[in-house]
């Protein structure tokens, strides 16, 4: 008998240890890194890496809010510039500053304090489906001013600033450009114009925009994701790249916006040596030069090379955003859902 609860005790204690060597990484929807290197990483710290899908960068934000006095994950990759402000006042993330962070430009970095470590960086942008507008001989919008009139708006689908980190990119940068009333109207007038506003990016790409067979040939979306219709074209070789994509960028003046995405140790974690070598790996070399053509957003650390297909990823140079809409951008979504989403 006692040989036997010798035996059972030792398993228990085999199981506690192998609970606690998992680390549990909750991302966004879009999050995508090779195996390869997820597998490394596992190996060398004798982990388990468990990964958790959150839906659109909000709707994550607002899961890790109501989650806090229980939390259901370790580390958190997703949340941006935008929502940095809500999950600091929320106090969800404790403060880790990875030595690889000293790779990543200033101008680049999320937080000094290290709630966030900026992974990767892009540019919110509305982009157009060239063949749908040669095919019915429609002239591009040349202001946003255009866009809100039906003969655009009706062409136009964009995210939900409630649930999606590049919707709320984008109302920040209508409320930079016509103030909080200009704003208000211009997305009045949008939707009632025929503008779309679905939940989340993934939708609004893949199901909405007429590339993907939808009814929209205007999306927000990056300004890499014309690189990204390359690479993933049938055929697709490095060495002979085409003499141009099949959607392009509109960069309409105040339009585009300037997305930081970051990695963070969630307050609460037990296990936080492990969350923070995590950290450390987002921002090493190898993930790094995956992130360019799985997430097709630029790697935040200065130097990592780019696939020769990011010759079809332009970078708009967006207006500055006033300090006082960076600083409060939730209060902005509530005007929005007040002014627009509600209103009749």
């Amino acid at each position: 008998m006692q040989t036997k609860l010798t035996v059972l005790a030792a398993l228990a204690i085999t199981g506690a240890a192998s609970a606690q060597t998992t680390l549990t990484v909750i991302t966004h929807d879009s999050f995508d890194v090779d195996r390869k290197l997820i597998a490394a990483f596992e190996t060398q710290n004798r982990a388990k890496v468990r990964f958790i899908k959150g839906g659109d960068a909000g709707e994550l934000l607002n899961r890790l809010i109501l989650t806090r006095r229980a939390p259901i994950a370790d580390v958190v990759y997703g949340l941006d510039n935008n929502l940095l402000p809500r999950a600091r006042q929320a106090g969800i993330l404790q403060p880790y500053k990875s030595p690889l962070l000293s790779r990543v430009p200033a101008a680049y970095r999320l937080s000094e304090d290290g709630l966030l470590n900026t992974v990767d960086y892009g540019f919110v942008a509305l982009n157009y489906d060239r063949a749908w507008f040669e095919k019915n001989k429609v002239a591009l919008p040349k202001s946003l001013d255009d866009l809100k009139n039906p003969t655009y708006a009706r062409l136009t689908v964009v995210q939900s600033p409630a649930t999606s980190s590049p919707g709320l990119a984008f109302l920040l940068a209508t409320v930079n450009h016509y103030g909080e009333a200009g704003a208000w109207n211009w997305w009045r007038a949008a939707r009632t114009g025929g503008m779309k506003v679905t939940r989340g990016w993934s939708d609004a790409y893949y199901k909405d925009f007429t590339r993907n067979g939808g009814r929209y040939p205007i999306v927000l979306s990056y300004a890499s994701s014309p690189a990204a219709e390359i690479f993933y074209a049938d055929g697709f070789n490095p060495t002979k790249l085409p003499a141009q994509a099949p959607t392009a960028n509109l960069f309409l003046p105040g339009s585009t916006y300037t997305q930081l995405e970051g990695v963070g140790i969630l307050k609460g974690s037990k296990q936080t040596a492990l969350a923070r070598k995590f950290v450390d790996f987002m921002l090493s070399a190898p993930v790094q030069t995956d992130i360019p053509t799985r997430m097709w957003i630029y790697p935040a650390v200065k130097g990592t090379p780019l696939n020769p297909v990011y010759t079809f990823a332009q970078e708009p140079t967006p207006t500055p955003i006033k300090a006082d809409i960076a600083a409060n951008p939730q209060r902005l979504v509530d005007a929005w859902i007040t002014q627009v989403l509600r209103a009749r």
